[in-house]
């Protein structure tokens, strides 16, 4: 098994203090992996404005941070701002990092005129030239994510001593979402690509649990046609590949996204006020239908939060907190560690049917049920 840890605060918080709560979990994950996302930035030495385009990834040789600064450039991007990470490299494993890359760009200005949708688009196109750079050249660029108000730092090694290694322990960034996963190596070598959060168009899920579907799920996916669907280190990257299927091509609620990764029975449905809907939404969905056991925590663009699990229910997870403030985790130790004054009884673990969402204001958790309704598109 893997640990989770996920903290959501109104106010911009240090992500160290998420790997001070993985530290608590620290039996659950073996080194092989850390991953952290990174949501609503602050700098300390930076004024970020929204909308610009963060790169975060590896340069792991000189003659990659050169090219990579030179396809940039022909594509029209601006460099506004450059993190020096405070490497120690005596903390982690790695020693073949030549530079951590968390750069904020400006938009070609030939994006003048996109829209939102082409914006993204191409966003995402950019990002995985980059990667196909690095893929082609004995794997010597990574690039974890290219989006606005977005950092992904992935790196081998221990919560604790990859946060020392990059300084996080510095308040030089905070943020106002931090996702965070320790990897248990069970089935996957060590690849970066591997390690949880995955990322796609600003939705991002990390998962503690086995998809033993991945295969008819992944070759689901990947027949879709769409740029974005490829990779697929890690079983568990379907899981935000599905959600932005559900989000950004269906175009449908966050509710639904529970019913297409586990569908009620057939004679739930029947019972279900909105049943003829979700049974044709059930067929046409029926290859993304997980077998687990998971436990999924992802994040929105708008900094909404949300947990799921599949039937099987054998990797728990519990979300507590306050209102501004409220923090998921694979234990309670973990929920602990995040947010020590809060009204313990107050605590949750979902169950079978459950989605817990955690909207942008922060004020308090909505624990959703499939036997509720949710509002359907206009077309439906």
């Amino acid at each position: 098994m893997c640990r989770l840890a996920l903290k959501t605060a109104s106010e911009p918080f240090s992500p160290f203090s998420v790997l001070q709560a993985m530290e608590a979990m620290q039996e659950g994950y073996d080194g092989s992996g850390l991953g952290l996302l990174l949501r609503g930035l602050h700098f300390t030495d930076y004024s970020y404005k929204a909308g610009d385009p963060v790169l975060s990834g590896i340069a792991h040789t000189e003659g990659a941070l050169h090219r990579l600064n030179a396809m940039m450039q022909d594509l029209g991007f601006e460099q506004k701002y450059d993190h020096e990470f405070e490497v120690d490299f005596s903390k982690v494993e790695a020693a073949d990092r030549f530079k951590y890359i968390l750069r904020v760009y400006k938009k070609p200005k030939s994006w003048e005129n996109f829209s939102e949708e082409e914006v993204e688009h191409e966003l995402m196109l950019t990002r995985l030239a980059l990667r196909k750079d690095g893929e082609e050249n004995g794997g010597d660029l990574t690039a974890f994510s290219f989006w606005p108000d977005v950092v992904m730092i992935k790196e081998v090694g221990w919560p604790l001593g990859v946060g020392e290694a990059l300084g996080l322990n510095t308040n030089r960034i905070n943020s106002r979402v931090c996702m965070a996963q320790g990897r248990q190596n069970t089935n996957w070598g060590i690849n970066l690509y591997a390690c949880h959060p995955f990322f796609i168009q600003g939705i991002g899920t990390m998962t503690n649990g086995e998809n033993t579907a991945f295969i008819p799920i992944k070759d689901w996916l990947t027949g879709r046609n769409f740029p974005g669907y490829i990779g697929y280190q890690s079983d568990s990257e379907v899981f935000a590949h599905i959600l932005h299927y559900v989000t950004k091509q269906l175009k449908l609620p966050l509710e639904a996204y529970k019913h297409i990764i586990t569908p009620l029975k057939t004679a739930e449905l029947l019972e279900h006020p909105q049943g003829d809907f979700l049974r044709g939404l059930r067929d046409a969905c029926r290859r993304l239908i997980i077998d687990g056991p998971n436990a999924v925590i992802g994040t929105l663009p708008d900094e909404t939060c949300l947990l799921t699990m599949d039937a099987k229910k054998l990797r728990p997870a519990t979300i507590g907190g306050k209102p501004g403030e409220w923090a998921i985790a694979s234990e309670m130790c973990g929920v602990d560690a995040m947010i020590p004054d809060r009204d313990q009884s107050l605590d949750y673990q979902p169950m079978r049917q459950h989605t817990i969402i955690v909207p942008p204001d922060r004020q308090e958790f909505k624990i959703w049920s499939q036997f509720d309704q949710f509002p359907l598109p206009q077309a439906a």
